[in-house]
């Protein structure tokens, strides 16, 4: 009995001696963390006193605020010194991949040119298909002659009239090309035009030239130029406010509302007086792609400027998405200088024209846009727009807002005006338009949605979901909940246009979902544009998948319960 009792005594000081060792134990491991936790915090206030930055043991700088990056100066790593002397070894073998790419400071030395490129081309892995990318008017495809025409002119300068004469003159052919198009009154050769760097660059130049034709009169009268203003749709694009803000020009709205999303005579009329600089009509909406009357404006300034002989407001037409449909499309709609009152035009080449805004994904390259403005007669144009230099080795006039800009999409402009001819382009949107019927008739067969587009317009299909009725077909208006926050309608899906359009993103779709101007801001909707490269197989898949992502959509609704507890 004893010596059990001596046993027990003896297992009971054993394991009073494994606790106080465990005990020991966590507690150095405690100190240990507590240290190196100090150290950490240490090291992440010297690294936010220089920047982000700090340096290894090895001596290779780590942004520990992120990934390891390698700065590629003196310290780096022995490894990777001098690699960019050896073109032989593979890009992924030599180690530079395991260092991301430096972010906000040039790096001191260069890197191999496969591992720059390389390095690019993984950054960009995650950016959509553009020629799924169904929100842009922008060409994205173009024939291999051509591209390999635009990249053969990296190099050249087309301000540089002297040193590159045949690159002037085939500027000059595209604005005679166009003028004719349009019906401009002075003869081709004497065609008074630029071409620029998109739309954005024309809207500029052609609104600059009407206030200063605005500014010479209201002078020459001893009358004040200190308010101007232009008449436009709140449905033009932002490049129209960029005008007004960075000139000092008062936007002068015509409001939308709900099933008139552009601008018409009778309240532009309303909005017209003594300091308007002229009137904006667009030739095919950013938002669903209708041309606005343009022939009902010039009418309409007729009569305003017969009635106000020393105001002589003019007309400009947008035409940056239209300009290439009309002529082939709508032949004998009258919307160009056949107008009396339309004294400039601008257009996109890029867009409609056929015209890459730059080389494409295809070669990694960036050119300008491709944009076009044209004025009726020279007389539109003021003196003081036009600058004459002679530095580049002859006199040379500009009526430009930059200066150097790449001469690639100009060759491009005229390759498709030669390629294509009237013909060409006439059964290029003849097509384009028959895509578009069918994408929208697809639309319209899934019962969800109804079409906000036109069929005489630019080839897109505008459409929002279909308006919830009550039993006598009237719209039902959105409710809020008790906190007067939550939009909630008891019968609506319980689903958006966002919704939709973020489902297509999974299949590699870009639809945007968007809303109208103000007055309208409560019309949500998408927009599906059909370019050049848009084949009646693409539609059909997308027809495919639009009806794919309400069934999904509808799915998690029935799951989820929809709104439930929405005002409770």
């Amino acid at each position: 009995m004893r010596q059990v009792e001596v046993e027990g005594l003896r297992f009971q000081y054993e394991q009073l001696q494994a606790t106080v060792s465990a005990v020991t134990t966590v507690s150095v491991h405690h100190s240990q963390q507590q240290q190196q936790q100090q150290q950490q915090q240490q090291q992440w206030r010297e690294v936010e006193m220089h920047g982000g930055m700090t340096e290894h043991a090895s001596g290779r700088p780590l942004n520990l605020q992120g990934s390891k990056t390698l700065d590629w100066g003196e310290d780096a790593p022995e490894e990777l010194q001098g690699l960019e002397h050896d073109a032989s070894l593979h890009v992924f073998s030599a180690g530079y991949d395991v260092y991301a790419l430096p972010k906000y400071h040039m790096p001191r030395r260069g890197m191999p040119a496969a591992v720059a490129a390389q390095g690019i081309t993984d950054l960009r892995q995650l950016d959509h298909n553009p020629r799924l990318n169904m929100a842009s008017f922008v060409t994205t495809w173009m024939e291999p002659e051509v591209t390999q025409l635009m990249q053969d002119c990296l190099n050249v300068n087309l301000v540089d009239m002297d040193e590159y004469p045949s690159t002037t003159d085939i500027h000059n052919r595209c604005v005679s090309m166009l003028a004719a198009l349009y019906h401009c009154p002075t003869p081709p050769d004497k065609a008074v035009g630029s071409g620029t760097v998109g739309s954005s660059e024309a809207i500029m130049l052609a609104g600059l030239a009407m206030k200063k034709k605005w500014q010479a009169r209201r002078k020459l009268a001893g009358l004040p130029t200190d308010k101007p203003n232009l008449v436009m749709s709140y449905t033009v694009q932002v490049c129209w406010e960029k005008f007004c803000r960075y000139w000092d020009v008062e936007e002068n709205y015509v409001t939308v509302e709900e099933g008139r999303y552009g601008i018409t005579p009778e309240l532009a009329r309303q909005k017209i007086d003594e300091n308007t600089i002229g009137v904006v009509g667009i030739l095919g909406s950013t938002y669903n792609g209708e041309f606005e009357d343009i022939k009902g404006l010039n009418d309409m300034l007729e009569e305003v400027n017969r009635e106000h002989p020393d105001w002589q407001v003019p007309l400009h037409v947008d035409a940056a998405s239209g300009g290439f449909i009309a002529p082939f499309s709508y032949p004998e709609l009258q919307w160009d200088f056949r107008l009396p009152w339309v004294k400039s035009i601008n257009v996109s080449g890029h867009k409609y024209g056929l015209v890459y805004p730059g080389m494409g994904c295809r070669y990694g390259l960036v050119y300008p846009g491709m944009g076009w403005v044209l004025w009726r007669e020279p007389g539109d144009v003021p003196d003081d727009l036009v600058f004459h230099i002679n530095y580049l080795g002859s006199d040379q006039a500009s009526i430009t807002l930059n200066f150097s800009r790449g001469a690639a999409s100009v060759v491009g402009q005229y390759y498709q005006l030669l390629r294509l001819g009237r013909d060409g382009y006439t059964s290029v949107m003849a097509n384009l338009a028959t895509i578009a019927a069918r994408l929208a008739a697809g639309i319209l067969e899934t019962g969800e949605f109804e079409v906000l587009s036109r069929p005489e317009g630019v080839p897109l299909v505008a459409f929002r979901l279909t308006q919830k009725t009550d039993e006598q077909g009237n719209p039902i208006e959105h409710g809020f909940d008790e906190y007067g926050v939550m939009p909630c309608n008891p019968v609506d899906r319980g689903f958006d246009e966002y919704d939709v359009s973020d489902r297509l993103k999974e299949h590699g779709w870009v639809l945007p979902a968007y809303t109208m101007p103000p007055n309208a801001r409560d019309v949500k909707l998408l927009r599906a544009v059909i370019r050049v490269d848009h084949s009646m197989t693409l539609v059909e898949k997308l027809i495919g998948h639009i009806s794919e992502a309400l069934a999904l959509l509808a799915l998690h609704e029935s799951r989820s319960g929809g709104l439930a507890g929405c005002g409770a």
